[in-house]
């Protein structure tokens, strides 16, 4: 079979030949039909200092099925995380992060949807929101962020405010329901303060995100850019910084992980929720899939296809 990898931090990355995994114990071998680029694996490219395997989300078909994974079988469509190999012809996927992709809904539905979604409703749950609130989603056209957007919009949002870094993504945000748009460098984000934000972008926004809050107000922080918050502006405003991060509950409250996931599935079939996907690439234009979300020019997901 195909994979991708690269040989040393910053790439470039490059397809070879390896042998079909097998799966272990738990695990399913699955043909991928479709795959997920996010900016946590390209971080891992740019930053990581030993090179690493490219995982993420995977969507396809139940090739094989290890002992006591027996809950699924060959010809089942799945979508799940895989922590080996992903950017492949074949990848294993243990079934704890594994879910039935419905008849409804294509591969490349299920990888624009379930993870990120997750991501996405994972945040909105941990800020709490009540209906009528403002909310703040800062990548807000980004795999997540344009998920997260809609999901406080479904919980009950009175106003939603999207920060980009490029102002043209505007109209694609407004398409979703977005109410008002504001870019990085703008001062005051989100004109009148907002009760709560989603922030996936970390680093030196965390303090505009901060004081585009109300007094009392919460910052849900999921971001892999790390950043720092002065206790003092906390203090002044009364403000909540949480911490929010998805491995967690899959490992910890597995219960709660699928409920979430079978909740997205349920507004995705309603029609509530759009995944969107931005571009979709051969598993051999890894590169340039990654290049589009590294610079975030990307409205929606980016797919690769084996």
């Amino acid at each position: 079979m195909r994979r991708v990898r690269y040989g040393a931090t910053g790439g470039p990355l490059f397809l070879e030949e390896a042998p079909v995994p097998q799966p272990g114990p738990g695990e399913l071998l699955v043909r991928c039909e479709a795959i997920g680029v996010t900016l946590p694996v390209v971080r891992k490219v740019t930053e990581v200092a030993e090179p690493v395997p490219l995982g993420g989300e995977i969507a396809g078909e139940v090739m094989a099925v290890g002992p006591g994974a027996d809950r699924f079988r060959a010809g089942d469509r799945v979508t799940g995380l895989c922590f080996g190999h992903g950017y492949a012809d074949y990848a294993l996927l243990h079934i704890g992060m594994t879910s039935p992709v419905p008849d409804t809904a294509t591969a490349v539905d299920a990888v624009a949807l379930v993870r990120s979604g997750l991501v996405a409703l994972g945040a909105l749950e941990a800020a709490q929101p009540e209906r009528g609130e403002a909310a703040l989603v800062t990548a807000a056209a980004s795999g997540v962020g344009h998920l997260a957007a809609q999901l406080a919009r479904v919980r009950g949002a009175g106003r939603v405010v999207g920060a980009v870094s490029d102002p043209a993504k505007a109209g694609f945000l407004r398409s979703l329901g977005v109410d008002d748009v504001v870019t990085y460098g703008q001062e005051g984000w989100g004109g009148e303060p907002v009760d709560y934000v989603l922030d996936a972008v970390g680093g030196d926004m965390l303090s505009h995100a901060l004081a585009a809050l109300t007094a009392g107000g919460r910052l849900v922080a999921y971001s892999s850019g790390g950043g720092t918050i002065r206790a003092y502006d906390l203090l002044v405003g009364a403000k909540s910084v949480i911490g929010f991060q998805m491995a967690r509950i899959a490992r910890e409250e597995p219960e709660l992980y699928e409920r979430w996931r079978q909740e997205l599935w349920r507004l995705f079939e309603e029609g509530a929720l759009k995944p969107v996907v931005h571009g979709e690439f051969a598993l051999e234009e890894a590169a340039e899939a990654h290049a589009a979300v590294e610079s975030r020019v990307n409205r929606g997901k980016v797919v690769l296809h084996p």
